[in-house]
């Protein structure tokens, strides 16, 4: 998709809202529409032109990467966003209801009293939900990284070895392979630590008999990877097992039910149900999974509040897991895009049972 439609994408939403302008000061948002990979701007849209804004630090990077109708550079972001907006003329005013309530609150005082500020959430949702050719192409490669970057480092997954010093090589084995960067912090947490949802790497060693669940990704040309793995060191207790092959076929329901026009509702049904019928229901306390895109965790949804129907292009997670306190956990991902009467998995790493054999 070329900016030009991107561009198309935004105009039909600003129609849609009633609005006279978008004030985008997300970098996903404005890297969709214009291609700056810069950390400061501000992005006016309106049904006649593109407006980028940026501080001196990024001028000249703006002017090489921006698609707009012009770049101008402001010394006050309030002073510089204000005076376009007073010169375009508007009166209805949409802005993200992610932005600080200070940026916003800058704009106000400085603008015109007249104008309404309407703040926007699920409304933007429309404009990267549907993942292009190339999107897919970005975030399929960093997922090919993924399986590199863990075969570079699985010799070091063993009893002994501290967690951060795991994360830490398969972060740098994912840079050295090509990444822009690592999609999140690292996650490996083993054993007891399983139980953790967000277990982000520690200080501590691995054990024989543990399980060891490491959720990753990477960044590539500003589209994310994600997903995660859980790996045996060694032979692993009944019940460890058991809550494995539980998530497995949780994961593996969800993912095969992936199809235009199923409700997200009902994927992350299919896998909740078949872990309540285990017996680990109380366990599973996320929701089955997330898009992924430019911000690794964006829309839509899947979750029992989901009420999004999947459609080709969508890209998400399907990651059920459970956590048991006292016992460890188990969490199993996979990246999936929805194609036009089916899906494709874009994560490549084999997400069956594997005992990592010690010697």
């Amino acid at each position: 998709m070329t900016y030009s439609n991107r561009r198309q994408k935004a105009v039909n939403l600003l129609s849609h809202l009633e609005l006279d302008v978008l004030v985008l000061c997300q970098h996903e948002n404005i890297r969709y529409l214009s291609g700056f990979s810069g950390s400061a701007g501000v992005l006016l849209v309106t049904p006649d032109q593109l407006v980028f804004l940026t501080d001196s630090r990024y001028t000249t990077q703006a002017n090489e990467e921006v698609t707009a109708d012009c770049v101008i550079e402001y010394k006050v972001q309030a002073d510089g966003v204000t005076e376009q907006l007073l010169s375009l003329g508007v009166t209805r005013i949409g802005f993200e209801s992610d932005l600080a309530f200070g940026i916003v609150n800058g704009f106000q005082k400085k603008g015109d009293a007249s104008w309404t500020w309407l703040h926007l959430k699920d409304e933007l949702n429309p404009l990267r939900l549907h993942k292009s050719a190339h999107e897919i192409s970005l975030m399929a490669s960093a997922a090919d990284l993924n399986v590199a970057g863990l075969a570079e480092i699985e010799e070091m997954i063993r009893p002994g070895v501290r967690e951060n010093d795991i994360a830490l090589a398969l972060e740098f084995a994912l840079r050295k392979l090509g990444a822009e960067e690592k999609a999140f912090d690292i996650i490996v947490a083993s054993g007891l630590r399983g139980a953790l949802p967000h277990g982000i790497a520690s200080d501590k060693l691995l054990v024989e008999g543990e399980l060891v669940t490491i959720d990753f990704g990477c960044r590539l040309s500003g589209y994310h990877s994600d997903e995660t793995v859980t790996l045996a060191l060694g032979e692993v207790n009944t019940e460890l097992r058991t809550i494995f092959d539980t998530v497995l076929e949780a994961h593996d329901r969800a993912l095969a039910a992936v199809a235009p026009g199923i409700a997200l509702i009902e994927l992350d049904r299919i896998a909740r149900d078949h872990i309540k019928a285990s017996g680990y229901g109380d366990y599973f306390g996320h929701g089955l999974g997330h898009g992924v895109g430019l911000d690794v965790h964006e829309a839509p949804t899947l979750s029992p509040r989901s009420k999004a129907i999947a459609e080709e292009g969508m890209v998400f997670t399907i990651e059920p897991g459970v956590y048991v306190p006292g016992v460890g956990g188990v969490r199993i991902e996979d990246m999936v895009l929805v194609t036009a009467d089916s899906h494709q998995t874009l994560t490549k790493i084999p997400k069956r049972f594997r005992n990592i054999l010690l010697n």
